[in-house]
């Protein structure tokens, strides 16, 4: 039987294992990139997995002055759509580090 000092010591290797990979998969989710869509693909946001904005495209055809509203309006809309496409490669990505990790379904770290 494995005295309690060893079994702390394999406790702690096995924590900072965890917080090592779970590292390199943060790391992982800014290489990812997803576009958010809106207007019909008149504005597309490129977003990180993480959520850093990459890039901003705008048709020519809505550089009208009077649709400026409407063009605030459609980049919120890409961004959101970006946003919410970088959560879930972001949850899948995580996922995937946990499965790896031997943790059960679900189980939440802290991040």
């Amino acid at each position: 039987m494995k005295s309690m000092e060893e079994l702390l010591k394999a406790a702690q290797q096995a924590a900072e294992t965890v917080q090592k990979q779970m590292a390199e998969a943060q790391g992982k989710l800014d290489a990812l990139e997803v576009e958010g869509v809106s207007g019909g693909g008149l504005v597309k946001i490129r977003c990180s997995a993480k959520g850093r904005v990459i890039g901003v495209a705008i048709d020519d055809s809505l550089m009208v002055p009077s649709d400026k509203a409407m063009l605030e309006d459609l980049i919120a809309a890409a961004f959101n759509d970006a946003r919410v496409k970088a959560d879930e490669v972001a949850g899948a990505e995580l996922a995937k580090a946990q499965s790896g990790m031997g943790l059960p379904p679900g189980f939440k770290l802290p991040f």
